[in-house]
């Protein structure tokens, strides 16, 4: 038949259509699909349009390859940066970095921001956490105990939990005390239970251990199924120190 025919008109349409969507994936970063369409075209191509050209023009939801909505994100706030420059956008791109655990790239979006807007609780607290999680904890504390103390509840709670991790790090358990008790007193986190527990435990103070273990332990059997997942390490920790205590 002429269409199986390599030089016959479908097929110029065809590659002239995979040539459409490979430079349409280039201009979006859509770096998988630009392999993909590169190597089975006649396949990959229409796929293309379906799921990721429709949709971006406005068309069709559907399937999308993981990582596209973060990559999409990611190009419209460099574009905005590039416009506008703008605190918020850089302050919004290291969120995502950090989400990543890009946390170099994090660093540099957050810093940037403060540089435009020195005063954001947001970028300082985020910057915090960022500098926390790369073991820099004596650079992230001054930030984090401003935050702390001008805003308690910042961040639901986040932002003094990482304030307690970090005077943990740093040896300051007496200071880091207060802090998981500033949580607990308006939320119920497993995570910022458990570790005041082993503060409990290590001062030698079991009863109050047990006590923030059994709340743990309690109030697993009652969460919702996302929070049981989101929550499963930190009550299997809790399980494992309270059968450790009798």
């Amino acid at each position: 038949m002429d269409l199986l025919v390599a030089g016959s008109p479908f097929w110029i349409l065809i590659g002239l259509f995979a040539i459409w969507m490979l430079v349409d994936a280039v201009r979006r970063g859509e770096w998988l699909w630009v392999v993909f369409i590169f190597l089975f075209p006649p396949l990959n191509a229409p796929l293309y349009y379906f799921l990721v050209y429709r949709q971006a023009s406005g068309g069709i939801r559907g399937f999308e390859l993981p990582g596209a909505a973060d990559r999409r994100r990611i190009k419209e706030l460099q574009d905005q940066i590039h416009h506008l420059d703008k605190a918020h956008h850089h302050s919004q791109l290291g969120d995502i970095y950090f989400q990543q655990g890009k946390l170099d790239q994090a660093e540099a979006c957050y810093r940037a921001a403060l540089e435009r807007d020195p005063e954001d609780l947001d970028t300082r607290a985020h910057l915090g956490q960022c500098l926390l999680r790369q073991k820099r904890a004596a650079e992230a504390l001054p930030l984090l105990e401003q935050v702390a103390a001008a805003a308690p509840g910042h961040d639901f709670g986040h932002t003094q939990m990482a304030l307690a991790e970090t005077y943990t790090a740093l040896g300051r358990p007496d200071d880091a005390l207060p802090a998981w008790k500033a949580v607990l007193e308006r939320h119920t986190y497993a995570l910022a239970r458990v570790q005041l527990a082993e503060l409990y435990l290590a001062r030698g103070q079991a009863d109050l251990a047990k006590r923030e273990l059994d709340g743990v332990i309690q109030d697993d059997a009652h969460a919702p199924e996302f929070q049981r997942k989101q929550e499963r390490v930190w009550v299997q920790r809790a399980r494992t120190l309270r059968r450790g205590l009798g």
